[in-house]
């Protein structure tokens, strides 16, 4: 033992705080209080190291969508490490399942699409996509067509050019972002966000205003794309209101800009439709997906891009001599192996169906909640829904930030064997898509009790509302 690792427990908690740095965590408060440590999953429940059963109410981080020890998914991909363990696609090279996976999406793509560029995560997809929107308006011959526009509180990434599309402060803070080109424009969050006497068609007409005046201000010679998800996932679950993207997507035609439909969340069944581009009837030119597409049991990811933008690629990779982007692991033959199973068993076990059936008791079930004292909105579509929760129902006045009221929900929460994420102040749930109607009841009355518990921390610590 060297004398900077003297003194280091033989715990796996110990040694996480020794030599572990972790992704989206305080990292002055992990050194106090430590990990959850996680052993095993089976179904839609993991169990920490001391035999502890939790309800992943998150699917890990929206992605377990098969829940854990899916046998079919640890075959496809113990068969395909025996075959080819590893091949690229660079320099026109291939595999069947890369091959197989690109069709397959094409097949089930919600809006035709010509081309499947494969990624390893979320963030790295949509780092693509900036690339290929400048890459594309390049070959188009308009150099300065360039700008991309998202939103408020969405959730794109963390890469550079993806958290500079995300709309949250604190990926932006310190780390020198957001880069030059990106804009943001409003939140769709009507709760927050909309005006007295307005409706929600009302405040989508805003909205849609707002985006074209932006837009106009900018100059729409300059603004290449515009890109959303279909519904809010970390941004804090922000269901859209009613005619919002019927209200965009005229904008976005209007002045020959991009629609890029990011169902990194959404897609594969969690709104109740394949994609949450049918639940909402968008129309984007760039899709992309991840997560869900191999229920997160291998890294991968994927950009599906238009007929009309996989032509300019190729005018322009021809004038070039080579589209000059990729990643060693694009189209790993063992993750495509895995996605690939994981479609057919969405198809043959018609997962969108039965996020259908049981949806409503997550929805109803949350709801009832909504006379409670500290929830301001429950909101949420087939299996994913946040709680905000609020220290003044009447006023919706939030909790005082530094009381990281959210925290202290989630935290009771897990004491009660649910595990749910804490977005800010709203708390979120993406349960696997496989969950039952009774598993999500006992999910439900798991949060209830955590509610009544923030009650009575709220009470004991005398909290008030924000002034």
């Amino acid at each position: 033992m060297t004398e900077m690792t003297s003194g280091i427990g033989n715990s796996a908690a110990s040694r996480d705080k020794a030599y572990y740095l972790h992704p989206y965590t305080n990292l002055k408060t992990h050194e106090d209080v430590g990990p959850l440590v996680i052993e095993r999953g089976e179904g839609v429940h993991v169990f920490d190291d001391s035999g502890k059963a939790y309800i992943e109410g998150m699917a890990g981080l929206w992605c377990t969508s098969l829940g854990f020890g899916e046998e079919r998914l640890v075959e496809a991909a113990t068969r395909q490490l025996r075959k080819l363990p590893f091949y690229h696609a660079f320099t026109h090279k291939a595999h069947d399942p890369g091959i197989d996976l690109a069709e397959a999406l094409i097949k089930i793509a919600p809006v035709p699409m010509s081309k499947v560029f494969f990624t390893n995560s979320g963030s790295e997809a949509n780092d693509t996509v900036v690339k290929l929107v400048w890459y594309y308006n390049n070959a188009l011959g308009r150099p300065h067509k360039k700008k991309i526009i998202a939103r408020q509180k969405g959730y794109h990434g963390v890469t550079v050019a993806s958290a500079s599309l995300t709309g949250l402060p604190h990926l932006h803070r310190d780390f020198d972002l957001p880069i030059a080109g990106i804009l943001h424009t409003d939140c769709p969050h009507f709760y927050r966000y909309g005006q007295e006497g307005e409706t929600e068609e009302d405040f989508a007409t805003r909205l849609a205003d707002q985006l074209e005046q932006l837009i106009l201000a900018e100059g729409p010679e300059t603004i290449a794309a515009f890109i959303a998800e279909p519904v809010m996932g970390a941004g804090g679950v922000i269901v859209p209101p009613a005619t919002y993207f019927d209200k965009i997507q005229p904008v976005l035609k209007r002045y020959d800009i991009l629609f890029i439909a990011d169902e990194v969340i959404c897609g594969f069944g969690r709104t109740g439709s394949m994609f949450g581009t049918q639940t909402y009837n968008l129309q984007p030119d760039i899709i992309t997906v991840a997560k869900a597409l191999s229920s997160a049991y291998l890294p991968i990811a994927a950009v599906m891009i238009s007929e009309p933008i996989y032509q300019a690629m190729v005018r322009q990779s021809e004038k070039i001599g080579t589209f000059g982007h990729g990643y060693t692991y694009s189209g790993h033959p063992v993750s495509a192996a895995v996605a690939l199973e994981t479609l057919k068993i969405y198809e043959e076990r018609d997962i969108v169906s039965h996020v259908r059936t049981v949806a409503p008791h997550l929805q109803d079930g949350l709801r009832r909640f909504r006379n409670h004292p500290l929830v301001g909105e429950v909101r949420g579509i087939g299996l994913i829904a946040g709680v905000e929760i609020v220290a003044d129902k009447a006023t919706k006045a939030p909790f005082d930030p530094k009381v990281a009221i959210g925290a202290h929900v989630a935290r009771f929460a897990q004491e009660h064997g649910l595990i749910v994420r804490a977005m800010g102040d709203t708390i979120g749930f993406s349960p696997p898509l496989i969950i039952t109607s009774a598993e999500l009841d006992e999910l439900v009355a798991k949060f209830g009790k955590a509610l009544d518990d923030t009650v009575s921390f709220v009470t004991d610590k005398g909290l008030a509302a924000v002034a």
